[in-house]
């Protein structure tokens, strides 16, 4: 059974960063990409960021393009968003989202939010002063 783990969220100051992480088990090994994800109030779910892992190539929304980096460390099974300057309009529930190596590879660009099988249950993030 997979299963998909968020944390590293919270309360952080404008301008301030956070590193959010998400760690995988279970049936792994049949991931072709990976995708964060958010969620604010009233907003519908979009894609923040994703990863191709088969092969590594990475894709960000332009509104944080610049502002936010996704890693991975494979030998954690581990997936981070490293989420710098934070700004007013950032604060949501993050997920992290995985989609199985049948997935096109353009739904893994378009961050395609019905493609992704699997879901974390998200962990908040809170910018305020």
């Amino acid at each position: 059974q997979v299963q998909l783990v968020e944390s590293g969220g919270g309360l952080v100051q404008p301008g301030g960063s956070l590193r959010l992480s998400c760690a995988a088990s279970g049936f792994t090994s049949h991931f072709g990409g990976i995708g964060w994800f958010r969620q604010a109030p009233g907003k519908e779910r979009e894609g923040v960021s994703s990863m191709d892992l088969r092969d590594g190539k990475i894709y960000y929304v332009d509104s944080v393009k610049g502002q936010f980096t996704i890693s991975r460390d494979n030998a954690k099974n581990t997936v981070y968003l490293q989420m710098n300057s934070l700004k007013p309009e950032d604060p949501a529930v993050y997920y992290c989202a995985a989609a199985t190596d049948a997935t096109p590879r353009l739904y893994i660009a378009n961050m395609r939010i019905r493609s992704y099988d699997y879901w974390g249950q998200g962990t908040q993030v809170t910018v305020s002063s």
